[in-house]
C-alpha cells in the first residue's frame, strides 16, 4: 500500500479530523478525507463545516506553495457554494486548490470538493501571507 506524503506543517486539528495531505506545489494543492460517522450532520451526510475546512486548508496550502518564506496563509475572506450533499461514511472526499493571483502579502485562491465524480462544493478565498519571523514575534508577545 502506497503511503501518502506527510503534511508539511503541524496542524493538530487536521490530524484529529483525519485529513490526508496529497500534494502542494506550483500554486496547487490537494487533500483528502475518508469519511466516518464523526464527519456527519444530523441528516447523515458530510457536515458543512467539514467541507469548508477541507476547502479552506487546500486553498491556503495552494497559496503557501508560492511563497517559501510564509509561515502561514491566514484566511481573510472565504465564500463557499454548496452544490449538493457531501458524502456518507465510507466515501472519500478530495479537495483541490488553485492560487490564481498573488501580491506580496496576499493570495487569491479557488477550491473544489469532490465526492467521487460529484462536485460537492466550490469556494473562493483570500489569504494573507504571514512571514516566519513576523509570526514568531507576534506569537511570543
Amino acid at each position: 500500500m502506497k503511503q501518502s506524503p506527510q503534511f508539511p506543517f503541524d496542524i493538530p486539528f487536521l490530524t484529529e479530523m483525519g485529513v490526508e495531505f496529497l500534494s502542494m506545489e506550483n500554486g496547487r494543492a490537494q487533500v483528502a478525507l475518508n469519511l466516518g460517522p464523526q464527519h456527519m450532520n444530523s441528516w447523515q451526510v458530510t457536515h458543512g463545516g467539514v467541507s469548508m475546512t477541507l476547502l479552506d486548508v487546500v486553498m491556503s496550502l495552494a497559496g503557501r506553495s508560492l511563497d517559501p518564506d510564509s509561515r502561514a496563509g491566514v484566511t481573510i475572506e472565504m465564500k463557499t457554494s454548496f452544490l449538493q450533499p457531501g458524502g456518507k461514511p465510507g466515501h472519500r472526499l478530495i479537495a483541490s486548490g488553485h492560487a490564481f493571483h498573488r501580491s506580496t502579502t496576499m493570495c487569491f485562491c479557488e477550491g473544489e470538493l469532490y465526492d467521487g465524480d460529484k462536485l460537492v462544493a466550490k469556494a473562493m478565498g483570500t489569504f494573507k501571507y504571514i512571514k516566519r519571523l513576523d509570526a514568531a514575534a507576534k506569537l511570543s508577545t
